[in-house]
């Protein structure tokens, strides 16, 4: 089972609120007026935006009859949503949505990546991410970069220990040929990748799209994320960036969408085992 982010949880205990709710046929007011909240406060709680104080979460779930097992569950999710999650370490360095998006990746089970220029961010070496992030002179001040690095190095940790997140990535050839950092630094980046997709193979399905793939350039050049929990309430979601926007996506239909297209993505890349030999063909003519 994935660790239970304090993100996840929160997400969920407030899902699971919702759903005993609506269930009941309970009104906003009403559960306001039970908790003493106004209701402009008791938005912020269903909006996610606050986190039940305990007192108030045993008074919702005497209010709502719930079993002693159910009780202790909302308990347990309430107490995991003050645990802070690695993110803290780095305060006001990220946006809101990005830092909902790793507390998001530390509790997902599984995660299907595309990238269509770069290395995804969980498979760079630090050289590669450093190369990466000082290069954006637009967005990203001088003195945050080691901050950055060190915070991507350890967000690649969930790739690792006793429930390792599942990793499926399709990356364009462009990524394997792009110099970022220099050929040094590339060359690093692929061998990098070919060690992780031996030492792995459980965990991590990496695919290259080719160039010679006729319906590569359907996907289009932005990057996006399916994101799938173990829980069994909580349901897939989806992440897209650009240079401009990114987000989490929640409407099941654009997600669905997301699947479907990641699915595409996979049928018109290289095998496993394709790719691997490409990709350490690559490392050699590098250097």
């Amino acid at each position: 089972m994935a660790p239970l982010s304090p993100t996840v949880a929160r997400w969920e205990l407030t899902s699971r609120i919702r759903t005993h709710i609506a269930e009941r046929d309970l009104t906003a007011a009403e559960v306001a007026h039970h908790l003493s909240f106004t209701p402009g406060y008791w938005s912020k709680v269903d909006k996610d935006r606050k986190v039940l104080a305990e007192d108030k979460l045993r008074l919702l779930i005497k209010l709502f009859g719930l079993s002693d097992e159910e009780r202790d569950d909302l308990l347990a999710l309430r107490a995991a949503t003050t645990r802070p999650g690695w993110w803290a370490k780095f305060p006001n360095l990220f946006s809101v949505e990005h830092q909902r998006l790793w507390g998001l990746e530390y509790g997902a089970s599984e995660l299907s990546c595309y990238e269509s220029l770069l290395i995804p961010g969980l498979l760079q070496t630090s050289n590669y991410a450093r190369a990466l992030i000082d290069g954006d002179e637009v967005f990203i001040p001088k003195k945050e970069v080691p901050k950055r690095v060190e915070a991507r190095m350890i967000r690649q940790e969930r790739l690792s220990g006793d429930d390792p997140l599942r990793l499926n990535a399709v990356i364009s050839e462009a990524a394997l040929h792009q110099e970022i950092g220099g050929e040094e630094v590339l060359g690093e980046q692929l061998r990098h990748l070919s060690t992780l997709i031996r030492t792995h193979p459980e965990t991590l399905d990496i695919r290259v799209m080719p160039f010679k793939s006729p319906k590569g350039y359907l996907i289009g050049g932005a990057a996006f994320y399916v994101i799938e929990f173990d829980r069994p309430m909580l349901p897939t979601l989806g992440w897209h960036e650009s240079a401009a926007v990114s987000g989490v996506i929640e409407d099941p239909d654009l997600v669905r969408d997301l699947s479907v297209t990641f699915e595409q993505a996979q049928r018109n890349s290289l095998d496993p085992d394709e790719t691997l030999a490409l990709i350490e063909e690559t490392a050699a003519r590098v250097g």
